[in-house]
């Protein structure tokens, strides 16, 4: 599998699936299927795991909003008391034994499901990205198929070196990643905008923004090429078996002009953040497998109160979603 695989087919294992058009795909085959196939076509298929993402770690805790939440948005998420939260810590890529400090298992995701007391669900899927490489769906699925043009013993400029020249975006949202000492340590971003809706009906475009309680801490590359394959997975479990393991739920504020509906655009950083939470993990699931195989992540899953955005990769992303997890059950 690995030989088949570029280095830029791995370090391009996003946290977000999406689909796009393309040649060399049945014609009566959906954008979301095409995407999923070429994914599968880098990383092979893996019977039971995600597409992307395939490895992962699942905990349980708990999200305690603050005052202030309930002030921007009537979702009940935020009115209070806690409610129960499972999370799913991930690597990139479709590989289910890549090792956790490989630079291909960049960004690393969060994927968190609240349940709340009418028996509901919201669902958030975030990843160590600070801004997407593509726009569009269809730029992300066609970023995949240059990839896919690209292995080794093509001469270049290869089809994803094309790509990546006609897109600037791309680099400035994978040249920052890093690897984290710890899932626990790691900053976690909503790349796509959302909306809140308060009590008056009045709507504010956000983004969310995770951080840890712990802090912030990162391996050179040499150091993370150092530690175990499954360092990432076995020291959250480690972790949080000791003590619980605390993050800050932030929402950046967007003002007039700030776009919601390109995620390779980030807002300036000086924007107004409002703390709507802290999440707390206090333990792993037993048999994480099992929970990974059954769980499902969509963006879209949201309460009254929240609401996507005109960001048209938030439906591309519930559209993969769909396709990839029929395809591991």
């Amino acid at each position: 599998m690995q030989a088949k695989t570029c280095t830029h087919a791995l370090a391009l294992g996003l946290a977000l699936v999406f689909s796009g058009p393309g040649a060399g795909f049945a014609q009566d085959a959906t954008t979301a299927e095409q995407t999923v196939d070429t994914m599968n076509k880098l990383w092979g298929r893996h019977p039971g795991l995600r597409a992307n993402h395939a490895k992962g770690v699942v905990l349980q805790g708990s999200f305690t909003p603050t005052p202030e939440a309930a002030k921007l948005s009537k979702a009940s998420l935020f009115a209070g008391p806690a409610v129960p939260v499972t999370v799913r810590f991930s690597d990139a890529t479709g590989l289910p034994a890549i090792a956790d400090g490989a630079k291909e298992a960049r960004p690393h995701g969060l994927s968190a499901k609240f349940k709340l007391a009418d028996g509901s669900e919201v669902d958030m899927v975030l990843n160590s990205l600070s801004q997407f490489p593509v726009a569009t769906g269809e730029e992300f699925r066609d970023l995949l198929v240059a990839i896919s043009q690209s292995g080794p013993d093509v001469p270049s400029p290869k089809p994803v070196e094309k790509f990546a020249a006609a897109h600037p975006s791309i680099g400035a949202a994978l040249g920052p990643l890093t690897t984290p000492e710890s899932f626990a340590r790691q900053a976690y971003n909503g790349v796509n905008a959302f909306v809140f809706v308060d009590a008056a009906g009045k709507r504010q475009a956000f983004r969310w923004r995770v951080e840890p309680v712990a802090g912030i801490a990162t391996l050179t590359p040499e150091e993370a090429g150092k530690r175990p394959a499954n360092f990432l997975q076995e020291e959250i479990v480690a972790r949080v078996a000791e003590e619980p393991v605390a993050f800050r739920f932030l929402a950046q504020l967007a003002e007039p002009g700030d776009p919601t509906n390109d995620a390779t655009k980030p807002w300036p950083k000086e924007r107004r953040t409002v703390e709507m939470g802290t999440l707390t993990l206090t333990k792993a699931v037993p048999d994480s497998a099992s929970a990974e195989k059954a769980l499902l992540f969509l963006p879209n899953a949201l309460t009254d109160g929240i609401e996507v955005s005109d960001d048209p990769l938030i439906d591309a992303r519930v559209q993969a979603y769909a396709v990839s997890f029929g395809r591991r059950q």
